[in-house]
């Protein structure tokens, strides 16, 4: 049977925004790519290629364009792709008060979390009280570590498995204000627990002068934060500025695993735990990988309640180990997959990354 053909002639009229009336369509995922991902916008001429393959209802709302619909379009040149490119940046599209705005909220929030929570100088600290009080449940550290890795998991994981709910409440944007403004102070207590307390367990190991160990740790660390952070592919949805979405991504690291963040996260706590090699951070390891864990399964969960049958396209060619998509044959790699990271959010984790590295000694 040949592929329909969804065809708007060039004469129709498409600006500002092409206008379709309210319909419910079936689009079978395309075998073929798409080259261009903007195609709703960057040409008068739309063609939506099918096939009788795994088909994806997708509404085309009156006043949505074509591309515009559930927040999906089919990228790239993988094989009929149903989620995001991601990490893509169009520096043409980006727009100067969008990006005064995010600097701006981002200066606010560090200041009130200075203020509020770390610095004692303005009459608050709310940190320290916080910690404290979470001290006096133990004199381990091993034990406060892992109380204190429940509760930001407990909140973090609570406020997103509520979002849908929070949004209808409040809004997206004041939704993930809210949820920043309580899981932000949590993880930075946590964080720097650790760092300062890295050190007071139970040495169990020590190979910091075996050969080779630095390097390996080192490797790790680095190639751990190419998984840990896809948020940074839209940083002006984290700060509120555009309003956030829980995107359906499938490019770019999403082809090795489709939980990137808990890969980063084991591989940065494997990398902690031999070079420090006491209780203190096998203890944190354990915490902070079975929170991750925890991740795999309300990410899914969630993706499926949104998407639906797209994240069961997503998830019948990707894996959570890494790479084991790959080597099945579930997944099969454009053959220039290496441009999916050359890409300006990648190279920010790459400064990022160095920029940590070389700020240890401050911590």
């Amino acid at each position: 049977m040949a592929s329909p053909l969804f065809h708007l002639n060039p004469s129709f009229p498409t600006t500002p925004k092409t206008l379709i009336p309210t319909a419910k369509l079936v689009l079978p995922i395309s075998s073929k790519p798409i080259k261009n991902p903007n195609f709703a916008t960057k040409s008068n001429l739309y063609i939506l290629r099918c096939s009788n393959s795994l088909p994806i209802r997708r509404r085309l709302e009156a006043g949505a364009s074509v591309g515009e619909t559930d927040e999906m379009s089919s990228v790239g040149d993988g094989e009929g792709l149903v989620g995001e490119d991601s990490a893509v940046f169009d520096l043409g599209a980006q727009k100067v008060s969008s990006w005064v705005y995010f600097g701006g909220i981002l200066g606010a929030v560090l200041f009130a979390l200075d203020a509020l929570w770390i610095d004692e100088s303005f009459g608050f600290g709310f940190g320290k009280a916080f910690v404290d009080s979470i001290s006096a449940f133990s004199g381990s550290h091993e034990i406060v570590m892992l109380i204190l890795i429940f509760i930001f998991a407990a909140v973090h994981s609570g406020m997103a498995s509520l979002r849908d709910a929070g949004e209808k409440l409040i809004g997206a944007r004041a939704y993930r204000v809210l949820f920043a403004g309580i899981s932000l102070p949590l993880a930075i207590s946590t964080v720097v627990y650790f760092i300062n307390h890295r050190y007071d367990g139970t040495q169990l190991w020590q190979v910091q002068d075996v050969f080779g160990v630095h390097q390996l740790v080192w490797i790790s660390n680095f190639i751990s934060f190419y998984f840990l952070y896809p948020s940074t592919f839209n940083l002006l949805e984290v700060a509120a500025v555009e309003k956030p979405k829980l995107h359906l991504w499938e490019t770019g690291i999403m082809r090795i695993t489709r939980h990137p963040q808990m890969v980063g996260q084991v591989i940065w706590c494997l990398a902690h735990t031999i070079w420090i090699g006491n209780t203190v951070a096998v203890a944190a390891s354990v915490g902070l990988v079975a929170h991750h864990l925890f991740g795999v399964w309300n990410g899914d969960r969630r993706l499926s309640l949104k998407y639906g049958e797209a994240f069961d396209a997503v998830k019948s060619r990707t894996s959570v180990v890494p790479f084991a998509a790959i080597i099945d044959g579930r997944q099969k790699l454009p053959k220039d997959y290496y441009k999916e990271f050359i890409r300006l959010p990648y190279l920010a984790i790459t400064a990022l990354t160095l920029g940590v590295y070389w700020a240890h000694p401050l911590m």
